[in-house]
């Protein structure tokens, strides 16, 4: 039987979705970047230059539409190799900005491979785990489906680019859906929630906490049989890991990493320093109202008071011009285009396919959710950019990458058995 044409089998409503929020982000670049001064549109501002990133993704989008859905497969190991490559070769001919080794230089402009390396480690891992003879109840397993994702986020923690690097950890989630034992992610979990809690709370009274509610717990499970060493166990390193932080958070944690977490808690923040740029966000956001200032009216973003705001603060524009209003249909925008793609996921015909769209689902969403979640104080401050609205070459690319690679899977369905 012939193959169908994938093209006519395209997830338009994705599509649809994608143009939308890429439209809107510049809008919003272009307000936060565009000169009061200015006579006449300039291609060289910042404004410009994204429109120009936007046009190119235009034949970048063609020509992944255009690549056979099994290379994407086939050659997964490939991409991921020379994803490791160009995150090492960043310890030889990268350029250093902010203190972060990250990216390449090239001309005027600037390549991020930590960006691209989502897609390629997704690939490798949707690849491995759709191998019929990998389970991840096996510890085997389980220690190369981590090695996967471990060793990229080393190299990224190495740049230092710890929330470039905490993006990978997403892909956690997958495994968890693949059937990784729950334990692992609610140990991830307590672990964070314990981290914090060290740092502001004396620890006796942590410890005492979890020594009652461990006791309850061996109490109602007694009747099956609970070993009392496994709890031992569990509480001698809950002990050791609480006891722990402070080391950590003094010898360990950069002084602009303390001070994230310190804005987070309004531990000591000096508002015209270290808590300016989270300050001024909220500020510019909460005097957005419900139906905004209207486009290119926000003072907050006319003023320049909120720095870098067309990258990773671009949500403030949408707050500030736009209002409530205008922020819930962005958020409703991204909310239904992770929903559309979780829906297209679960009805792959492949597992390859279904896992790699897994993978971008979580992501994406971790990239919106933390990205937005900072910006409104419910997250340390973290140079995470908004999928499709933030500026930039590197992550416009990557993200479209990453989403049109898995609707290309998607379209080929109608050719799978």
């Amino acid at each position: 039987m012939k193959n169908q044409n994938v093209t006519s089998n395209l997830d338009w409503i994705s599509i649809l979705i994608y143009g939308l929020l890429v439209i809107l982000g510049w809008m919003n670049i272009y307000s936060s970047s565009l000169p009061i001064e200015a006579a006449s549109f300039d291609m060289a501002e910042i404004y410009g230059r994204q429109l120009i990133f936007i046009i190119l993704t235009i034949p970048l989008i063609i020509i992944i539409l255009s690549i056979d859905a099994k290379i994407y497969e086939k050659f997964a190991f490939v991409f991921y190799i020379i994803g490791i490559l160009l995150l090492v070769g960043l310890f030889v001919f990268g350029k250093t900005v902010k203190g972060q080794t990250n990216w390449y230089g090239i001309g005027s402009f600037g390549f991020q491979p930590s960006e691209f390396v989502k897609t390629a480690t997704s690939l490798l891992l949707a690849k491995y785990l759709s191998d019929a003879l990998v389970f991840l109840k096996y510890t085997k397993h389980q220690l190369i489906a981590f090695g996967i994702i471990g060793l990229p986020i080393l190299l990224i923690l190495l740049q230092p680019d710890a929330g470039s690097a905490m993006i990978f950890l997403s892909l956690v989630l997958v495994l968890n859906r693949e059937e990784l034992p729950e334990w692992y992610l609610w140990t991830g979990f307590f672990a964070v929630i314990l981290f914090f809690c060290s740092l502001f709370i004396e620890p006796e009274y942590i410890l005492i906490t979890i020594l009652v509610l461990m006791l309850l717990h061996f109490i109602k499970a007694k009747r099956i049989n609970r070993n009392p060493l496994a709890y031992l166990m569990v509480f001698i390193m809950a002990t050791a890991f609480v006891l722990s932080v402070d080391f950590v958070y003094d010898n360990v944690l950069e002084p602009h990493q303390k001070d994230r977490i310190n804005v987070l808690f309004d531990e000591g923040v000096d508002l015209k320093k270290e808590g300016y740029n989270l300050n001024q966000s909220m500020i510019a956001i909460g005097s957005g109202g419900w139906i905004g200032k209207g486009f290119l009216e926000g003072t907050q973003t006319k003023g320049g008071f909120v720095p870098e705001q067309h990258t990773d603060y671009i949500f403030t524009t949408v707050g500030e011009e736009w209002g409530f209003v205008g922020s819930t249909v962005v958020i409703l925008l991204f909310v239904a285009l992770l929903l559309r793609l979780l829906y297209l996921a679960e009805h792959q015909k492949t597992k390859f396919s279904r896992v790699y769209g897994y993978c971008v689902v979580s992501i994406l969403f971790t990239h919106f959710f933390v990205n937005i979640a900072m910006l409104i104080k419910l997250f340390p401050t973290i140079g995470v950019p908004l999928p499709f609205f933030s500026y930039g070459g590197s992550s416009l690319f990557a993200f479209t990458i990453l989403l049109f690679v898995f609707l290309k899977l998607d379209a080929n369905k109608v050719n799978e058995w």
